[in-house]
């Protein structure tokens, strides 16, 4: 009797499911809250919540604040059936601020020769960046915005009531991934005051460079959802 052949496209599915799961409960059992984001289904995401008119990455739970958690057990059962992809909520074990591509890589240079230095611990810390080219720095909570950051409008700083795509979530443009992953940080998150100096000296030294006209046309508006 011949054994039933699932088509390619399930397995893969089945096992980018249990990847998203096991991932997941990594970030939970290091005390991160996680929620289930909806699922990529070509280029729209379906969190199966009848009437939801969102097309972009957002949680699959209607009451996610309240659902988030680090319970790994919890965790595991939201990706028992589906790939859903995986949100960090902000605000509670860390903050985060994200930027364009173009600081972050700047603040990154700058910040190698410190991270062997005696503030190494002040500036490492994880790192995700998004195929659209905003990169997200994940720091300690409850720092607000400098003023030279909050006035700049491609900065944002992610806190209490917001939430991130968490490597490796796919976005129709690819994949979330890590730049400095949690495991290189030693899953340390780094000090708000460092980071921001670091993207500070960013914003001074690579703003002025770039025409004018071509600033606000090329760069991605920041948004809270992806």
């Amino acid at each position: 009797m011949w054994e039933k052949v699932r088509p390619r496209s399930v397995r893969f599915a089945q096992l980018d499911r249990v990847r998203l799961r096991r991932i997941a409960v990594r970030y939970a059992a290091h005390g991160w809250d996680v929620t289930p984001g909806a699922c990529l289904a070509r280029h729209r995401f379906v969190c199966g919540r009848a009437g939801c008119p969102t097309t972009g990455c957002h949680p699959a739970l209607e009451q996610w604040e309240q659902s988030a958690t680090a319970d790994p057990a919890r965790v595991a059962t939201w990706w028992r059936l589906r790939p859903h992809s995986i949100l960090l909520a902000t605000g509670r074990a860390f903050d985060v601020v994200e930027v364009p591509a173009y600081l972050g890589r700047y603040a990154l240079e700058r910040a190698r020769p410190r991270l062997y230095g005696a503030v190494s611990r002040q500036v490492r810390g994880p790192v995700a960046a998004t195929p659209g080219g905003r990169w997200m720095f994940l720091v300690r909570p409850g720092e607000p915005l400098r003023p030279e950051l909050e006035h700049s409008l491609y900065v944002v700083r992610h806190g209490a009531g917001s939430w991130i795509p968490a490597p490796p979530t796919r976005l129709p443009e690819g994949t979330v991934r890590w730049v400095m992953s949690p495991e290189e940080a030693r899953w340390h998150l780094a000090d708000p005051y460092a980071v921001q100096d670091l993207l500070v000296e960013a914003l001074d030294a690579v703003s002025p460079a770039l025409p004018e006209p071509l600033f606000p046309a090329h760069l991605p508006a920041p948004r809270r959802g992806y």
